[in-house]
């Protein structure tokens, strides 16, 4: 019988150079990249043992069949064999360089520890005996506490170590900054803000160990009761100030009545004192309602869907009699279609804080612009208004969102301001997951942006 075999370039004799059959030696050759690959096997002489024949180049070798058939097999098993090692090579050099990428698989975490951590309020982390987080929830990023798969806070991790070293707990309040990825782009828009405004993450935190190899850290988010606390703090001692102007002006108005030689021109003026002190304290004590208010948590939904341009437009026309009276101009315009969650009167507060600064700081026959429009992702509304007006002083721009703060450089429509009305813008903004930014420079007048996520 005759068959042909396809080896390719003799691949058989490149892996055993040497094989011993029987009574005869086989000795397989290699072939060059030009040789045939076809081998001619033929029929077994009488004299031989069966087995057959290659001939290969004019010369004759005795291979037995089974004998090829065995060494095809172990070539076979070989190039497999290197095959899977690479590639279980390849996979653990994976699994090793992303270690979040499977927790289920990677840590050793009971079922139950897994669940009971699911149903934890507030943050959670867990790290092994390397300090690298093997689980983790969103709140623990957004709040400063993670961030790249790593404990970001070098006091989270040193109290790791303790309570990895001693087995007990650690407890300690920590303050963090949100990651400026969790934040809305303070940059967009037409101009570059040279302040921007965050609130800082006020935590209470707690370390402890849940056995040899894993540490937890639980974080509970108390922000909003420190601000709640600070509103109260700034509001005892911020109106027991105030309240001595008024109580100094009616002290000296009971004692001119009260002597008897009444002086009709100084009667006038305390009588003007005490009602510029009673106005300017009604103003702070209207704001500072409005700067709680401000603070309240908004929950998106149809009942408090607001279209901005006419929201623009009612408070403008109720601040234009102001304008007018001051000699200034305002200018409106803006996308009619966008639409925002947020809370009708903490959005009027906002807006109009930020055109009663800009009329107040504006020149005679100056113009203050407000515009409304997407950003450049299209998914925020940006409210601007612009002034022509004094600018703000660089030394101020850094303080000009804290409560009470009021700037160096007062015209004579903003001297009964209490220095509240952009810590009420910047509480607007943060309640409806907003920003507010600031771009001025002294003579050239101030813009400022207040930038709110569009509806859904």
């Amino acid at each position: 019988m005759l068959a042909y075999c396809n080896l390719y370039q003799c691949i058989i004799p490149v892996l055993v150079p040497h094989f011993n059959v029987g009574n005869g030696n086989l000795k397989l050759f290699y072939c060059s990249l030009g040789c045939s690959p076809e081998i001619h096997v033929t029929g077994v002489p009488a004299n031989r043992n069966p087995g057959v024949w290659c001939e290969r180049m004019g010369g004759m070798t005795q291979m037995p069949l089974v004998a090829a058939i065995a060494l095809i097999v172990t070539a076979v098993l070989f190039v497999v064999g290197i095959i899977t090692l690479i590639v279980g090579f390849a996979t653990h050099r994976v699994s090793m360089e992303s270690p979040l990428a499977d927790d289920d698989d990677n840590d050793d975490l009971s079922d139950d520890t897994a669940t009971l951590l699911s149903m934890l309020p507030g943050a959670s982390v867990v790290v092994d005996e390397h300090d690298e987080v093997v689980r983790c929830n969103p709140a623990a990023y957004r709040l400063g506490v993670v961030s790249d798969d790593a404990i970001a806070q070098q006091h989270v991790l040193d109290a790791i170590h303790e309570a990895r070293k001693s087995g007990g707990k650690r407890q300690f309040d920590l303050t963090t900054d949100t990651p400026e990825r969790y934040v809305a782009d303070q940059n967009k828009g037409d101009h570059v803000a040279t302040q921007s405004v965050h609130r800082p993450n006020w935590l209470k935190v707690t370390v402890g160990r849940i056995n040899e190899q894993f540490v937890i850290v639980l974080i509970t988010d108390v922000s909003d009761v420190i601000r709640f606390a600070q509103v109260r703090d700034s509001f005892i001692t911020n109106v027991s100030e105030q309240l001595l102007g008024p109580t100094e002006a009616l002290a000296k108005l009971a004692d001119s009545l009260e002597s008897g030689n009444l002086d009709e021109q100084q009667v006038a003026a305390d009588a003007r004192q005490v009602r510029s002190s009673c106005s300017k304290l009604n103003h702070m004590v209207s704001d500072l309602l409005l700067l709680i208010r401000a603070q309240e948590p908004i929950t998106p939904s149809s009942a408090n869907r607001l279209n901005v341009m006419e929201q623009l437009r009612a408070t403008a026309a109720r601040l234009e009699p102001q304008a007018a009276e001051a000699g200034v101009q305002l200018n409106i315009k803006g996308d009619d279609d966008l639409v925002i969650n947020g809370e009708a009167d903490q959005i009027d507060s906002a807006v109009t804080k930020l055109i009663e600064n800009a009329i107040g700081y504006s020149k005679e026959n100056g113009v203050v612009s407000v515009s409304a429009s997407k950003d450049k992702d299209g998914d925020r509304a940006v409210i601007r208004v612009i002034d022509q007006g004094t600018g703000i002083a660089k030394k101020d721009q850094a303080r000009i969102f804290e409560r009470f703060y009021r700037g160096v450089e007062q015209s004579n429509r903003t001297a009964d301001g209490v220095g509240l009305g952009l810590a009420i813008v910047k509480h607007v903004a943060l309640t409806h997951h907003g920003d507010v930014t600031v771009w001025s420079a002294p003579g050239q007048g101030s813009t400022f942006s207040l930038t709110l996520p569009l509806a859904q």
